[in-house]
């Protein structure tokens, strides 16, 4: 299989890291195949004598990991989960399979209270790949990687898609680096994955002031009770049924009963064009209703709480958050249903980024839809697309623009809206520092800040990246550039390279020449490269300095 450019960066980061630590992390947004990567490092790491062990913590998880590390990879893999076993090494008598993936649960419970891990040698395993790893920080997690991490070569990857802030921190103790962090935003952007637009849709008499907060979410009795209020049920159906318009649609209900009543409610309008199904409901009869959902015999699958991992239906078009939540994973996984592509829409494609975007907006998904109902929030802060798709910005670009998409109500492009924000916070906080330097003085070379000189707002600091210097490799291609580095750390060098190559992407002008036009009186941003060298063409005959020289 071949990789896509960034699955191959991903792999190449990884390697690096494992050069200089045991543990490192991966972060890849739902959709963009984070387990064909890992399944890619374990065919390279994979020996005959070091073996390869993945821990999740679902079926579907657990399932899906096997059928594409053999399929990728081309390994032997054995399941180690509740009444399945793989194969123990009975003095040579049989034969391991090349690759394990077990349930944590599996690997904790049993053989009086030492795990079923402790069947295992940690001597055997050279690679071991924890799946959504935004969950390693609990305690199972954490025995599980001690018993294995024995075995001073084994080498530990975590790998995750839009962690909670506050699991960052959490994630940058388990870890000892970071290999990687791919945005959704970035790869909506570089057509991966299809754009996502927000309905934002107020529903009378939903109010959430008086729910708790468990465990950092809403209390899901509270919140059931809140949701399953008749008013709030027509108030939810009827829009979803209105905005979908028959196309696929993926429902997250509060609870059972919600998912119940919705079904019933959107059943009244067209016979039979919702189901629903919660976590007791029967293997075989789940199989069977997600294969009907796929083959297109109803249009709206109300859930709760199956479909956040390890579902893929890249027909779906419409995701409705009928369940909010303050946290971020759940929002993101929630959404992350729905932003694929269809099959061979972009793959297919040899070209480059517009390309790809182009093929996604002339297929017949050019967008997910997101439908988000809002009332009465109180105290609580709770997750937005735009919190989603704004890992890289600060708190005050996302509240500027989850604001503006609440006023805009519906079909809001939300990697926009976050453009448009981060540009407009970033243009007052220029003018505010230039409010009191005189029109007519010249800036020297020193200091002409490029986050001002371009609008840039610095990506926030990851939870995991807080302290980090800037790396040898994000100086030299800022240095080449002409901009210093003495005051740059990790992050604000990351987000200065990657507004340098967009500019080089769209043919806009360097950071060299914009210094140059700035010194002269010249807003520099939106001039293309040719359009910049022609002004310092006209300023170096008007002042007789050499171009060549001053602008390297």
């Amino acid at each position: 299989m071949k990789l896509r450019d960034y699955q191959q960066t991903a792999l190449d980061a990884i390697h690096n890291e494992f050069g200089n630590h045991r543990r490192t992390l991966l972060v890849l947004p739902t959709g963009t195949g984070k387990t064909v990567v890992f399944a890619k490092l374990l065919e390279e790491l994979v020996t005959d004598d070091q073996r390869g062990l993945v821990v999740a913590h679902r079926e579907e998880l657990i399932d899906q990991a096997a059928d594409k590390i053999r399929r990728v990879a081309q390994l032997s893999v054995e399941v180690e989960m509740a009444e399945r076993y793989a194969t123990r090494d009975l003095g040579g008598l049989l034969t391991p399979a090349q690759v394990i993936v077990s349930s944590i649960q599996t690997q904790c419970a049993g053989c009086r209270g030492r795990g079923r891990m402790s069947q295992f040698s940690p001597q055997d395993f050279g690679i071991m790949v924890i799946d959504e790893a935004h969950h390693s920080p609990a305690r199972t997690y954490q025995r599980t990687i001690d018993y294995y991490t024995q075995h001073e070569r084994l080498r530990l990857l975590g790998v995750t898609a839009t962690p909670d802030r506050a699991d960052e921190q959490a994630l940058g103790r388990v870890f000892e680096s970071v290999a990687m962090v791919y945005e959704i935003d970035d790869a909506i952007g570089d057509g991966w994955l299809v754009p996502v637009r927000q309905h934002t849709i107020e529903v009378q008499d939903l109010d959430f002031s008086g729910i708790r907060t468990v465990a950092g979410d809403l209390n899901a009795g509270q919140l059931a009770s809140v949701m399953e209020y008749e008013a709030t049920l027509h108030g939810v159906a009827r829009p979803t049924f209105e905005i979908s318009d028959g196309r696929k649609t993926l429902l997250f209900a509060a609870s059972v009963a919600h998912a119940e009543r919705l079904c019933e409610i959107f059943n009244r309008e067209v016979h039979d064009c919702a189901r629903w199904v919660c976590g007791n409901t029967p293997k075989d009869e789940r199989r069977k209703l997600f294969r009907d959902y796929r083959d297109g015999k109803f249009s709206i699958l109300c859930n709760v709480g199956v479909a956040t991992e390890g579902f893929d239906e890249p027909g779906i078009e419409v995701v409705a958050v009928a369940r909010p939540t303050k946290s971020r994973a759940l929002y993101a996984q929630m959404i992350g249903r729905g932003t694929r592509p269809l099959p061979g829409i972009v793959d297919e494609i040899e070209g480059d980024r517009k390309d790809r975007m182009a093929a996604i907006a002339a297929s017949s998904k050019q967008h997910l839809t997101v439908l988000d109902f809002v009332g009465n929030s109180g105290q609580h802060q709770l997750i937005t697309s735009a919190d989603i798709l704004g890992g890289k910005f600060d708190d005050d670009v996302i509240a500027r623009a989850t604001k503006a998409i609440k006023k805009a109500g519906a079909d809001v492009d939300v990697s926009e809206e976050l453009r448009k924000a981060a540009r407009e916070l970033a243009a007052e906080e220029e003018q505010e520092s230039r409010r009191h330097i005189l029109p007519k003085v010249k800036y020297r070379s020193e200091e002409v800040d490029p986050f001002k000189l371009f609008q840039v707002r610095p990506r926030r600091v990851r939870g995991w990246d807080k302290g980090r210097a800037i790396t040898d490799r994000q100086r030299a291609f800022l240095e080449k550039r002409g901009i210093d580095c003495a005051k740059l750390d990790f992050t604000k060098a990351s987000s200065l390279i990657g507004d340098l190559i967009r500019r080089m992407d769209e043919g806009l002008c360097t950071y060299k020449q914009a210094r140059r036009l700035r010194m002269n009186g010249v807003d520099p941003r939106r001039l293309t490269f040719q359009e910049a060298s022609a002004e310092i063409t006209k300023i170096a005959e008007r002042q007789g300095w050499n171009k060549s020289r001053k602008t390297g």
